[in-house]
Parts: C-alpha cells; structure tokens; sequence
C-alpha cells in the first residue's frame, strides 16, 4: 500500500545548528512520529505565557468597544473558547500529552490606534512536561472565535503575531522571548 505524507529527516547538531537540542523528540531513531515518554522527568511548577493579536477595521473595532456585536460579548465569549481551548490542548494536537492544567488566564486587550485587540494567555500545571502549546492553544482558539463573532461585519480580520513569551520549570529552566 502506497502512503503519502511528508518525510523528516533527524538531524545532528552539526548537521541544523538551529536545532538547539540538535534532534527532534517527537520522532523515533526510525523516523516514525511518536508521544515522547515523560515518565523519568520530574514533577515541577510549570507555567507558559503566550500572545497574539486580531487586526480589524475600525468599524469592527468599534462593534467590540461598544459591546453591540449581535452575537454579543465578544471578549467574554473569546475569553471562555480560550480557556476550553487550553483544557482540551491534547484534543487537538495528536502528540500532545494530556495535563492537568491548575490554572488558565486569558486577557484582552484592545489598542485602538492599530485597530487591533490582542490576546495573552497565561497556563500553569504541576507536571513533567510544559504547557506552551496549551498557551499558545488559548491565544489562537480565542482569536478565531473574536474571528467567528464578527466576521459578518469584517472578513478581512488577520490574526498575527503569535508566540510563546514565557516558559517556566522544567530542566530546561526559564526561557523568555527575546533572551536566545
């Protein structure tokens, strides 16, 4: 039978020196995709924090500020998809180990002078693996559904500048944006 997909090559250090570990954990010595094995790490305070951000046109913006969206509060609906969003992480991303989360914050914020609003979402656990995909889940599941609720008035919206900003716990330690 023939199978059609995409084929990943493991690296080396010196063969992707971008590659800070030099190999990826979620493929076997065979190059089969795989749920890594956690069990040997310890269990520490993890936390991630993520951002990223919705353009609009400004009579778009003004439906969010007013609160006069017709399907409603946008923020309060974006903030509650974001949340579900990070629970359900291991749901939707198929090597994804399912955590459980201790706590999930989700702010919005909206800059009028760029027309946008931006979305950051903070996610901690008492785990052996992180919860950056669980943050940066919640910023992109909050900023589709701010999409879903007003695209009858705007469907030029673009989502952008989504990123992990923070990493704590862990072997690894702290990583922040900015400091590699």
């Amino acid at each position: 039978m023939l199978r059609r997909g995409l084929v990943f090559a493991m690296t080396t250090p010196e063969s992707n020196p971008s590659t800070p570990s030099g190999s990826l954990t979620h493929f076997d010595p065979a190059g089969q995709a795989h749920m890594v094995d956690v069990a040997a790490k310890s269990e520490t305070h993890r936390l991630a924090r993520a951002v990223g951000h919705i353009a609009m046109a400004a009579p778009t913006l003004a439906l969010v500020l007013a609160g006069s969206a017709k399907k409603g509060d946008v923020l309060g609906v974006a903030r509650i998809a974001a949340i579900q969003a990070a629970k359900r992480t291991s749901d939707l991303i198929p090597l994804c180990h399912p955590l459980p989360i201790t706590r999930v914050t989700v702010d919005f914020r909206v800059d009028e002078a760029a027309r946008r609003v931006h979305c950051e979402a903070q996610v901690e656990t008492v785990g052996r693996t992180g919860v950056e995909m669980e943050a940066l889940t919640a910023v992109q599941i909050g900023l589709l559904t701010v999409y879903d609720m007003l695209k009858a008035a705007d469907r030029g919206m673009v989502i952008g500048g989504v990123q992990v900003l923070e990493k704590r716990g862990g072997k690894s330690g702290d990583w922040f944006a900015g400091s590699a």
